[in-house]
């Protein structure tokens, strides 16, 4: 056994640096984590809430322990976090500002506009921080819709597909357990703020990765072999009687068959992508959304 590792000796050691680079950036993480400490500068916030259950999804110490996640999530990235769940349609909310918005964006609409009224951010009113928005209504068009609005240096870390990946994290508990989706919500942004989700890389994601890479380094040594097969054919397997003897196989072609399909291009149908916009209430927003 020991020539096999011998062997594969450099994959080994190339797994060893992996483990170790993902040990030091976990390591930096933590380290940042605790000595992230920033102070608040915005004074003209209109509320010191962040949870707004107005869909009434969450339970009152639900309510709570998001509250305290929030606030220390907060200090650790200095960006507002706020958290909106509704049930009610947003149809006449949404034209009565934007007349020719439709059913996927009225989600987007409320968000930008209950940011900008309660003048959340950070370090300014409009400034640094997100909101989510999970609205628990089917809209006429038979969609339930949830929007992440992204301001400040939220808007510029966020590109498209990592407003995907957490609005996706979100969705996967979202149904049986909207506590965890919401507090999935928060970690996710913190984590995206403090860069320790890179590429989308997160922790479950690598250690799956490495045990899938031992498994199959370890299968392959274990059944490695450096000898020939053994021998299946003797110098009578062909012979019957005084005449030689072999099986006769034929493959016969029956019928061709071609089927075409029209591949149409546009939009998947689980979820929304991300993008930007502009606010007519003055702020600028980035932000993505999903529909279930």
């Amino acid at each position: 056994m020991r020539e096999y590792f011998r062997y594969f000796r450099w994959l080994y050691i190339t797994l060893f640096l992996l483990l170790a680079l993902f040990g030091f950036l976990s390591a930096g993480h933590a380290i940042i984590a605790r000595v992230a400490d920033y102070e608040r500068t915005n004074t003209e916030c209109a509320t010191l809430e962040r949870v707004f259950d107005y869909g009434d999804v969450l339970t009152d110490k639900e309510e709570d322990k998001l509250r305290k996640l929030i606030a220390r999530r907060e200090k650790q990235t200095g960006c507002d976090i706020v958290l909106v769940t509704l049930q009610e349609s947003l149809k006449d909310y949404a034209r009565g500002i934007d007349p020719y918005v439709d059913y996927d964006e009225f989600v987007r609409v409320y968000a930008e506009d209950f940011y900008e009224s309660n003048n959340f951010g950070y370090d300014r009113p409009n400034g640094d921080g997100v909101i989510l928005v999970d609205n628990w209504y089917r809209e006429e068009d038979g969609g339930i819709y949830t929007w992440f609005c992204t301001t400040g240096r939220a808007k510029e870390v966020y590109a498209d597909a990592d407003i995907d990946h957490l609005l996706d994290n979100v969705y996967r508990y979202i149904q049986r357990d909207p506590y965890r989706a919401y507090k999935t919500y928060v970690n996710d942004f913190y984590n995206d703020m403090l860069g320790i989700n890179i590429v989308h890389l997160n922790v479950s994601g690598i250690v799956t990765w490495i045990v899938g890479l031992t498994a199959a380094v370890i299968f392959v040594a274990g059944h490695w072999k450096g000898k020939s097969g053994a021998r299946t054919v003797t110098a009578t397997t062909y012979v019957n009687g005084a005449e030689p003897s072999f099986g006769v196989r034929e493959d016969r072609f029956l019928r061709k068959s071609v089927v075409r399909h029209k591949i149409q291009s546009g939009g998947s149908g689980g979820g929304g992508g991300g993008g930007h916009s502009s606010h007519s209430g003055g702020g600028s927003h980035g932000g993505g959304g999903h529909r279930r």
